[in-house]
């Protein structure tokens, strides 16, 4: 009996526990390293573009915006400005507008305007943000009480911000070509 305990302890004794290899460890733990890397360089990239887009626009609290002068319908508009990393602006209060107010001026001069955030496409008169919020703040030209801001019904849908009525707001058919302010929140 002593000997058939003996034996069954030496059998146990051989018997290979699975542990990981070091090779196989080292290697994992490489390629969490490469990971990381890769992970800081794209934040890295990101925020470099991101400090282009603020050199060559505006920074306004914690967003930059960019004009850009070629004339576009409101969804190519809106395309451009995701592809770029931005969505189009929404100002999200008085003096926001005005300072972009000011910026399309200085870019544009007085009389081009420019796509706002902004569009009432999936229910008539409920204004929704680029990522689909409700509008808080506006800015509609009430001043005229045959056409008081937005007035297009179904067929305008899409808001545009006009420096030559000091900044007020107006809905327009979202296929006219208008100039483009991206903005981009800074990170």
């Amino acid at each position: 009996m002593l000997g058939v305990l003996l034996l069954v302890n030496g059998s146990v004794q051989q018997t290979p526990t699975k542990k990981k290899p070091v090779k196989d460890a080292a290697i994992e733990n490489l390629q969490n390293q490469i990971n990381d890397i890769l992970q800081d360089l794209n934040v890295l990239k990101e925020q470099q573009a991101l400090q282009t887009v603020c050199l060559k626009g505006i920074k306004v609290h914690n967003k930059c915006f960019l004009v850009d002068p070629v004339r576009k319908t409101y969804h190519t508009a809106s395309e451009d400005c995701n592809a770029m990393g931005g969505v189009l602006f929404s100002p999200l209060s008085s003096a926001e507008n005005d300072q972009l107010r000011d910026y399309i001026r200085q870019s544009f001069g007085q009389d081009e305007q420019v796509w706002l955030g902004i569009n009432d496409m999936i229910t008539e008169g409920n204004w929704l943000d680029q990522m689909g919020s409700k509008v808080t703040y506006k800015n509609w030209d009430v001043s005229n009480h045959r056409s008081r801001q937005p007035d297009g019904g179904a067929s305008q849908n899409c808001a545009v911000l006009s420096p030559a009525s000091n900044g007020k707001w107006f809905d327009e058919k979202c296929r006219e070509e208008k100039a483009t302010v991206c903005q981009f929140n800074i990170v």
